[in-house]
């Protein structure tokens, strides 16, 4: 059975729904909103709007309005944010650091631990579960019952910031955003090695044939979707190095498999075998001192520290920055004076 805390963690884009069309050589002309009702499994009018006012639907590759009529051989592509699963949400009154909120959304920094959405052996305890109490007075979204918005995730065990939607106008327009790759998505992270210089991870990411929990970077599209890594070196720790990571797409354990593919893995990542010595010497006393820590800091040191993206409602870029937590700056600290 496949690990459920990497099950529950899916890549940013497996939350929307993406189609294509090739409209029939005998379609009669019919506004596209009425169309894609047609067309469109489960798809409100309301829905079909929003996106088509966000510039989610596009017909032979241009935005259109909901009074565009279809013609033969129209090629219509449409992005959806995926409705949720069927799953009860219980609130649960769990504390929650909020960086910013206004009536559209909300930014969350997400703790370590903390589970992102309900799944299997995840019913409860999730920041779902959290949103869901500090939400409880405002109305449901149709077919959002007890969920709010999730525009992307993170890991279990990786902190930071999240951005959530507050209504399905927004969520549309935000889904927009990733699927375009202009959100702009900063991690920070410590990597065994001594890294070089700056450089970009690209490669398709899928399931590794030997392990189902992990991620492996391939060489041919049919395995895997393609990803890219933008990291920059910021400080140079002997035996580990202090990176930041530019995220160009978003896919499941990106940040972590690709720094394994170049031989770097995350300081203290069990799944990704950064929680054993790779570098360093063979005397005790280091060995001691690589231990204690990974008892300060027993998960992937990963951090999602940027954040930012133009807001649909105000049409402005906001970007926000989540510090530093506790275990993962207490860390870098020991690191620092280990190599004084």
């Amino acid at each position: 059975m496949e690990n459920p805390d990497v099950l529950q963690e899916a890549e940013d884009q497996d939350l929307y729904e993406h189609l294509n069309i090739v409209v029939d050589k005998g379609q009669s002309l019919l506004r596209i909103d009425k169309f894609l009702m047609y067309r469109v499994n489960n798809a409100s009018r309301n829905r079909i709007q929003n996106a088509i006012d966000a510039g989610n639907v596009l017909v032979n590759q241009k935005t259109v309005k909901p009074s565009y009529k279809v013609k033969p051989l129209d090629e219509i592509s449409i992005v959806f944010p995926h409705p949720p699963r069927d799953t009860e949400v219980y609130p649960e009154d769990i504390p929650i650091e909020i960086i910013y909120e206004d009536n559209d959304l909300l930014v969350v920094n997400k703790a370590a631990g903390m589970v992102v959405h309900p799944g299997y052996a995840n019913y409860t305890g999730t920041l779902v579960n959290a949103l869901a109490y500090h939400f409880e007075q405002l109305p449901q979204l149709t077919g959002n019952e007890g969920r709010p918005g999730l525009v992307h995730r993170i890991d279990k065990d990786t902190s930071g910031l999240l951005l959530i939607s507050k209504n399905e106008g927004t969520m549309t327009r935000l889904a927009k955003q990733f699927y375009d790759h202009t959100i702009t998505r900063r991690y920070i992270a410590l990597v065994w090695g001594d890294i070089a210089e700056n450089g970009t991870v690209t490669g398709y990411i899928g399931r590794s044939a030997k392990n189902r929990i992990i991620m492996d970077i391939y060489d041919s599209e049919d395995k895997g979707k393609w990803s890219v890594t933008h990291y920059t070196v910021l400080e140079r720790l002997g035996y580990v190095t202090l990176i930041s990571c530019q995220l160009e797409t978003g896919r499941t354990h990106q940040i972590r498999a690709h720094m394994k593919h170049i031989g770097h893995p995350l300081f203290s990542d069990a799944n990704y075998g950064g929680d054993k010595i790779i570098k360093g010497t063979t005397f005790a006393k280091y060995k001691q001192f690589v231990q204690n820590c990974f008892e300060v800091m027993p998960r992937q040191a990963l951090h999602a520290q940027v954040l930012g993206f133009m807001h649909p409602g105000v049409r402005q870029y906001m970007e926000f920055e989540a510090p530093l937590p506790a275990d993962f700056a207490a860390v870098l600290d020991k690191w620092r004076k280990y190599t004084q």
